[in-house]
């Protein structure tokens, strides 16, 4: 790509409560090879030193980074339409805050996302830990997590970890739902690709992502992918796919066939693949307690504002 040919980029960085994950992913990106990019970290009012971090990127940065703040709504997607609003490239790139990057990476990114003539571009994310023998919570994480490629091959989105998108895409099918604490990922993606956008997937670029490390973590995760499925159900029926949380299939066990799939070809004990599939069940049954919860907070809330 010639030089001149190079779009503005803005990276657009969410953030709440993680002093440690932002200093890691600003480090990463204030030393890129490409030239042409700002970085705008959003602090969703966080209530540690996680505005101490950026503002001591910004004063050593000053001409790159650029700090916003997001207090009004507390969700990652209103940080990210915060961003959206005051970013100036024609091409937004998305990370979450305890990612890491390489030196190439927005290189690398640009330049796949500009061969390819997309408008919304995913790739790869590598789940990584810093032990020698992962935990098996971290195992779990990075034999499941992110197969971004099959989320835009068969659901039509990419998770804004790994996303770059044209901003007149935005500008067009709108920016993310904030009502949603999670799954706000998948309906922006579905909804750019019912708008007619071109939608790819690049696997020679990639991005990483720290394993959760501990069952806390994960049930986390689990509970808020929940309470996604109830707002997603309550907010964009028009998706389908999401359950009334007393539906049996909420609650019978996962399918073996995935557990075997992702395991193909990996060296694993009997007994290991058995924990993995009880694992994934709680987890399930976790997800759907979250989405029950979450289901009859927003009938509670519909019904005090009648």
């Amino acid at each position: 790509m010639a030089e001149n040919d190079e779009p503005f980029v803005s990276v657009i960085i969410p953030v709440y409560n993680d002093p440690d994950g932002i200093e890691t992913t600003l480090a990463a990106v204030v030393n890129q090879t490409y030239d042409e990019y700002e970085v705008l970290p959003v602090d969703n009012a966080s209530t540690d030193n996680t505005k101490t971090v950026i503002d001591q990127f910004a004063t050593r940065h000053s001409e790159l980074i650029h700090p916003l703040e997001e207090t009004d709504v507390q969700s990652s997607y209103a940080a990210r339409n915060r961003g959206i609003k005051a970013a100036t490239g024609s091409v937004f790139a998305f990370l979450d805050s305890d990612m890491s990057v390489d030196r190439t990476w927005l290189e690398d990114a640009i330049n796949a996302f500009e061969t390819r003539s997309c408008d919304y571009m995913g790739y790869q994310v590598n789940v990584i830990t810093d032990e020698e023998s992962p935990t098996v919570w971290e195992r779990y994480e990075q034999t499941f997590s992110f197969p971004i490629k099959t989320y835009l091959e068969d659901k039509n989105f990419a998770p804004t970890c790994a996303l770059v998108i044209r901003a007149d895409v935005i500008t067009s099918a709108g920016p993310f739902d904030e009502r949603l604490v999670s799954g706000g990922d998948k309906e922006f993606g579905q909804r750019v690709h019912r708008a007619g956008f071109t939608q790819c997937y690049a696997d020679d670029v990639a991005t990483y992502h720290p394993a959760r490390d501990s069952w806390d973590a994960l049930q986390s995760k689990a509970l808020r992918i929940g309470r996604g499925r109830a707002q997603m159900r309550r907010y964009h029926p028009e998706l389908g796919g999401y359950f009334h949380p007393i539906h049996p299939i909420n609650y019978l066990p996962p399918s073996p066939f995935r557990l075997s799939r992702r395991f193909s070809g990996r060296d694993m004990s009997l007994l290991s693949l058995i924990g993995f599939y009880l694992l994934e069940y709680i987890l399930k049954l976790t997800q759907t307690y979250g989405t029950l919860r979450e289901s009859i907070s927003l009938h509670r809330s519909e019904r005090e504002e009648q």
